[in-house]
């Protein structure tokens, strides 16, 4: 009896192993759920990167005197992600802004050709970012493989002139490390991120 289920538990044992191994101790069953586990677990050194926003000013990718930076990355003339991230953001900078949490929220444009100032201000205008507390904003162009590749984002040219695209929220905190992914609408967990993240 033994001799006829012990390859059977042997196997089991064996393909649980490298279940656990493979899915970093089964906290993670998806290439996005692995992403998320690798950055808090090992949180990235966000470069010095000044980015252009929609009224042409330069402004800072990174946290400023201990505030912590939301970003999001889309593209202006996306017709529905963007959209809908865009309403979960102004959601998020209302309600921390009634806590007066110091913060502050980037929209960054993948697609800075055709995201000038003026576009980016027609997209902030029609979600009441108001360029102090959350801004639309361009890298150059040269930095954006850098900043696609820091933030894990798949940005796939479609058939009708637009994009194919991952949406998260990244949050940078104050020592200047990308150390949290959030689903768009996980306002309630970026909140509290946030929220832990004050000194």
């Amino acid at each position: 009896m033994l001799a006829r289920v012990l390859p059977s538990v042997l196997a089991a044992v064996i393909g649980g192993g490298i279940l656990w191994q493979a899915t970093d101790g089964a906290q993670a069953f998806t290439s996005e759920a692995a992403r998320r586990l690798d950055v808090v677990q090992s949180p990235r050194q966000v470069p010095k990167v000044l980015l252009e926003d929609m009224t042409s000013r330069p402004v800072p990718l990174l946290p400023q005197a201990g505030e912590v930076v939301l970003v999001e990355f889309i593209y202006t003339v996306c017709g529905d992600i963007c959209q809908i991230a865009a309403a979960d953001f102004a959601e998020i900078r209302d309600r921390l802004q009634a806590q007066g949490v110091k913060v502050r929220l980037l929209s960054v444009s993948f697609d800075p050709e055709r995201d000038t100032p003026e576009q980016m201000a027609i997209y902030g205008d029609a979600h009441e970012a108001d360029g102090i507390m959350w801004t639309i904003a361009r890298p150059e162009q040269k930095a954006l493989p850098e900043l696609l590749d820091l933030f894990d984002v798949t940005v796939i040219p479609d058939e009708w002139g637009g994009y194919q695209h991952n949406a998260a929220i990244h949050v940078i905190t104050g020592d200047g490390r990308f150390s949290a992914v959030y689903d768009t609408d996980a306002v309630d967990a970026v909140l509290a991120h946030v929220n832990g993240s004050r000194p």
